[in-house]
């Protein structure tokens, strides 16, 4: 007897349906076709095992089952309970009148448990655009694919739930959720706030003016200066996702298998701070068989590296395009996969390869020329995409010791979003273009009007603080988000001149 069940296969972060066709018939041979890896061959003996343990018998028989379309690679064990669903089906232990409604994906355990998948949310999505009636799945995953409305999300604990309600013996509930109160319920939970920082009150202006514009920073102090304490409380002064950023950084954790155990809507920008040993691929995606990177990661939100040059060169140079284009092409032989990447980079380094270049109070020990050389560890292309460089210095221990509170990132937040909004306001008729930093050069020069007295103040600072050319446009970007922050129509000399104190890595003489 032939049946069909279906599930779902991921490609880059959607979700394609799988048309799993099971053949029972005369013989004892198994055979799985449809380009399936490694996992999905293994699944015959996990079928086997769990269906023996809920009181169910393996067909000692002729097994054909096919995965159309045949020329898409199936990987993974997700697919374990629609083939254990359609062998059941074709061998006429249980009805077979309701497969047509379900995607069904699911892992197996040998007792007949479901262990959770990747990917629920974008298989539900696909479910729900193809017309199913519903998507079955583990019980673990079913907050994840609930976000979906208009569908009908069954979660189950084991293989026995799964067959007794497409036998009609009993029927699993479905899970619901109020998508928009779950977002709006969680939407400002930040663990770190800004008030938890003592000093430090012109890196904190310099972070505020950085989120308001969306201008990457660079953070270069001695160690204990608190870089790591000031970027981990960055997404707490963004503005809050709104519901389509919130569904798109979940579909993308979703897929990475970062979700973890019955977890909703992802509702806070993430952060992402990868150790400086990672590789091109665990950066910006990639493998055999593509997956997201740590920059797709950070969708709408921080990524963070932490001691910046000691990643190694070629990892830092994969992202110099990602940066600007917001979209990772990952090209292989058989696929070609689009990822996001529209994130903030925050970075933080050492002056010098001991600490303490421009230190206050201890002195650096480094050699001659080498704090020109540590610096070079980072190319002139990455930095010219960076738009803040500021230097942090160790917070004085009477500042430590004082009890006054700073402020709250909460406040914080208020004048970046008002700042923001202007800036939506600007680029409402601009495609993929929502803040200052990502203005073209054409934009730049429209709408960044400089006084006179302020482009007198930019050709003196070009010329005497021996600043590079391509400092010029990073420059007015910044201004532009500064006067964003004061209300003010036009970039005025005061705003240039906070700007152009914030390009400290781009004078010739720095580190000499």
């Amino acid at each position: 007897m032939l049946v069909k069940t279906f599930g779902s296969a991921i490609t880059g972060i959607e979700a394609l349906t799988i048309t799993i066709e099971v053949d029972i018939g005369r013989g004892i041979q198994f055979f799985l076709v449809g380009l399936p890896d490694s996992a999905v061959k293994e699944s015959q003996h996990r079928i086997e095992a769990a269906l023996s343990h809920v009181g169910y018998k393996y067909p000692g028989k002729k097994i054909v089952i096919n995965m159309a379309p045949a020329d898409i690679r199936k990987e993974g064990s997700a697919y374990d309970l629609p083939i254990a669903i359609g062998i059941l089906a074709a061998s006429e232990q249980i009805k077979d009148k309701h497969l047509n409604d379900y995607i069904i994906m699911g892992e197996l355990s040998l007792d007949g448990g479901l262990n959770p998948i990747r990917g629920a949310l974008p298989i539900a999505i696909s479910a729900r655009e193809n017309g199913f009636k519903g998507i079955i799945l583990p019980k673990a995953n079913v907050m994840e694919a609930a976000i979906v409305s208009d569908l009908e999300v069954l979660g189950a604990e084991n293989i026995l739930e799964v067959i007794q309600h497409l036998d009609d013996k009993e029927s699993i509930l479905p899970t619901t959720i109020d998508t928009r109160k779950e977002f709006y319920s969680h939407l400002n939970l930040y663990e770190f706030d800004f008030s938890d920082v003592k000093g430090q009150e012109n890196i904190k202006r310099a972070l505020e003016i950085s989120a308001a514009g969306g201008h990457n920073v660079v953070l270069i102090g001695p160690p204990g200066s608190g870089k790591t304490m000031l970027a981990k409380r960055m997404p707490s002064i963004l503005p809050p996702l709104n519901l389509n950023e919130a569904l798109e950084t979940t579909k993308i954790h979703s897929v990475a298998g970062k979700m973890g155990s019955n977890k909703g809507l992802i509702t806070i920008r993430p952060f992402r701070a990868p150790h400086h040993t990672i590789s091109d691929a665990g950066l910006v995606g990639g493998g055999t068989f593509p997956q997201p990177g740590e920059i797709t990661l950070a969708q709408n939100g921080v990524l963070f590296l932490d001691e910046l040059p000691e990643f190694k060169r070629s990892v830092l140079e994969v992202m110099r395009q990602p940066m600007e284009d917001r979209v990772v092409t990952i090209s292989r032989a058989k696929i070609t996969v689009e990822f996001p990447a529209n994130f903030m980079l925050i970075a933080a380094m050492n002056p010098c390869p001991c600490g303490y270049y421009n230190h206050p109070d201890q002195d650096c020990v480094c050699a001659p020329g080498l704090v020109q050389k540590y610096l070079n560890r980072i190319s002139g292309p990455l930095l010219d995409r960076i738009d803040i460089h500021v230097e942090v210095v160790p917070v004085p221990i009477k500042s430590l010791s004082d009890d006054h509170q700073s402020e709250k990132s909460e406040e914080i937040r208020k004048r970046v979003i008002e700042a923001r909004n202007t800036q939506f306001n600007r680029f409402s008729e601009s495609k993929n273009i929502h803040c200052n930093a990502q203005m073209t050069s054409k934009q730049l020069r429209g709408i960044c009007r400089i006084d006179p007295k302020g482009l007198d103040l930019l050709k003196t600072a070009i010329e005497k603080l021996n600043l590079s050319a391509r400092a010029y446009d990073r420059i007015i970007k910044v201004s532009r988000t500064i006067a964003d922050l004061e209300g003010d129509e036009d970039i005025k000399s005061d705003h240039l001149a906070e700007a152009i104190h914030y390009r400290s890595l781009d004078r010739e003489n720095w580190g000499n």
